[in-house]
């Protein structure tokens, strides 16, 4: 077993099978915020197990060795805390939040959970109709159904294009044998980290956590799979039931550990990261063509993209774009203003500061950390490296990203013919 010096108030330890725990001691709080995150996401499955690590996560709850499923919901109500669980292209988490006394019992639950499902006959057959159901809520989801097709469309062919939730054909075929295959290749100690935030102490969770967890399988990782390529095409989707036309615009960018990403966090930020940003200003403020308007810097372990998203009127569709694409090409031709970098910064470490503020926040930023950079960073580390971006920096990427063969383009919507060719994305 190693403990592993880190920033003042977090350790981590790595227990001999491998599996790794972090704390963050919070002694101003009541509460203790826990998760058991396991290295793996929709982006390993097979084409034929797509959506199971989803499935699996809801299967988790159907009941284990030692609790039926109401006793895992009458437990954590009787703690006064709740349980959640969510899946992500590259990530799952199992979590709990309690009161301080009663972390202990919530780590049983939840370890019991990731270590001995039952995956009963019965369980799999009623969850599907679940996960089913789930599926036809997002499909009638306008943004969830744009992100599936935008993805889809530019990572094409790789699990990073396909949906989380997997589909129809998938969810249905699954079976209990399937399940126990993917369980026990996947839910190994390697692949699998303990955080947790609050106040506790660091030595307590290690033992707490060696006792339930020491003896799961310590060999191998979950099979990694190699990077997308970017795939930078123009998908219309016509869907007449829709009032909106919603459109995603992106274009492929770099992984969560590239040196060059908080200049890509200033460079999304000023575009459409808040109040003050260039299309919240032009396109809803200035010329009232939308609601929502906003840009995301999406980063994972290999790839990235920068969107830009909005919903608007039918009519208004070209004018968003012409309004986009006029902002990519001022970033290009000249570098932003100082006060407008400044202002970008700002925003940027007050979101970081303020996403930071409760233990939940900090057990699952742990995690993160510990995941993408294999270490944590203090926050005043963070903040030197958001004010150490330039202007410069800033304009060398816009011109980097923002070329017209590099623009993809995903829009739904009561289309009619509306047709989009690439010159009319040049900027």
């Amino acid at each position: 077993m190693t403990d592993t010096p880190q920033p003042a108030g977090i350790r981590k330890t790595v227990l001999p099978n491998g599996l790794k725990i972090l704390s963050e001691s919070i002694p101003s709080v009541r509460s203790v915020s826990l998760g058991i995150w396991l290295d793996a996401g929709s982006r390993h499955e097979s084409e034929p197990d797509s959506g199971i690590t989803h499935f699996t996560e809801h299967m988790v709850f159907k009941g284990t060795e030692r609790f039926t499923a109401r006793d895992i919901a009458y437990a954590i109500d009787g703690l006064g805390g709740n349980l959640d669980a969510f899946t992500s292209k590259e990530t799952t988490a199992f979590t709990a939040k309690v009161l301080d006394d009663h972390w202990p019992q919530a780590l049983d639950i939840l370890a019991d959970m990731v270590r001995n499902p039952t995956f009963a006959e019965d369980d799999i057959e009623r969850e599907k109709g679940v996960v089913l159901e789930e599926l036809k809520m997002d499909e009638d989801n306008p943004e969830y159904l744009l992100g599936t097709i935008f993805a889809r469309s530019f990572w094409k062919g790789h699990g990073m294009g396909r949906p989380v939730i997997g589909n129809q054909g998938s969810i249905r075929a699954f079976d209990r044998p399937q399940l126990r295959r993917f369980f026990g290749g996947t839910f190994r100690a390697p692949n699998l980290l303990v955080t947790a935030a609050g106040n506790l102490e660091h030595d307590s969770l290690v033992r707490e956590t060696e006792r339930r967890l020491g003896g799961v399988n310590g060999a191998g990782r979950a099979e990694r799979t190699p990077p997308p390529a970017f795939s930078p095409e123009i998908v219309l989707h016509d869907k007449p039931s829709l009032e909106q036309v919603h459109l995603t615009l992106g274009v492929g960018t770099f992984s969560a550990t590239d040196s060059r990403r908080f200049a890509g966090f200033v460079l999304s930020t000023l575009l459409g990261g808040g109040f003050s940003s260039r299309l919240f200003q032009k396109i809803r403020e200035e010329a009232g063509l939308a609601y929502s308007i906003y840009s995301d810097l999406g980063l994972y372990s290999d790839t990235g993209c920068l969107v830009i998203g909005a919903g608007t009127a039918l009519e208004a569709l070209p004018l968003v774009l012409e309004y986009t694409l006029r902002e990519f090409r001022d970033l290009k031709e000249r570098p932003a203003p100082v006060e407008e970098i400044r202002r970008a910064k700002n925003y940027l470490k007050g979101s970081l500061m303020l996403s930071l503020e409760s233990p939940g926040s900090r057990m699952a930023n742990l995690a993160r950390q510990e995941m993408y950079h294999g270490r944590l960073r203090f926050l005043d580390e963070i903040c030197e490296q958001v004010e150490g971006v330039t202007a410069e920096q800033v304009h060398a990427l816009s011109n980097e990203w923002f070329s017209p063969e590099r623009i993809a383009l995903s829009v739904l919507g009561n289309l009619g013919d509306t047709r989009i060719e690439r010159e009319q994305l040049a900027c």
